[in-house]
């Protein structure tokens, strides 16, 4: 009895240890839907965003469009603004035509934390950054103003 008792005590342990083993920390999670949003959002591989990084960037960008926008070019942060929304409803009407909600690698995010990834990948696929991965509001504007 006690053998089997001191077997199975020692099985749990070493399940339960394999099981905290194979968990991922939340920063793989964000380095993994941050990959998963790559493609979707036709953003540069090579740029692989921390979630603070992220929120530099939509941050860097919503500062730009408000300046923008109390300097009397309330037309090109709107268009601006625009794109970027169009690009993100893009991203998440491809993944809910492929039966996602989001990519199955951000499905352990939390909700803020992937709208911050979405918006930085999208920056990123619009080629609003820069060789940093940080976000270039000339080439926001030379691409605004193209239209």
């Amino acid at each position: 009895m006690r053998r089997t008792t001191v077997a199975l005590l020692a099985t749990c342990l070493l399940l339960a240890g394999a099981a905290v083993g194979c968990t991922k920390s939340y920063e793989e999670w964000v380095e993994e839907c941050a990959t998963a949003l790559t493609e979707r959002t036709g953003s540069d591989s090579a740029d692989t965003p921390t979630l603070g990084e992220a929120e530099e960037r939509v941050d860097a960008l919503d500062k730009t469009l408000a300046g923008m926008v109390r300097s009397g070019y309330a037309g090109v942060a709107k268009d601006a603004s625009d794109a970027v929304e169009k690009k993100a409803k893009e991203v998440e009407r491809d993944a809910k035509e492929a039966g996602e909600h989001r990519p199955e690698a951000c499905e352990p995010l939390l909700k803020v934390d992937y709208t911050a990834l979405l918006m930085a990948r999208t920056i990123g696929g619009l080629g609003w950054t820069d060789g940093d991965g940080e976000f270039d509001k000339n080439k926001m504007l030379e691409d605004s103003l193209d239209d």
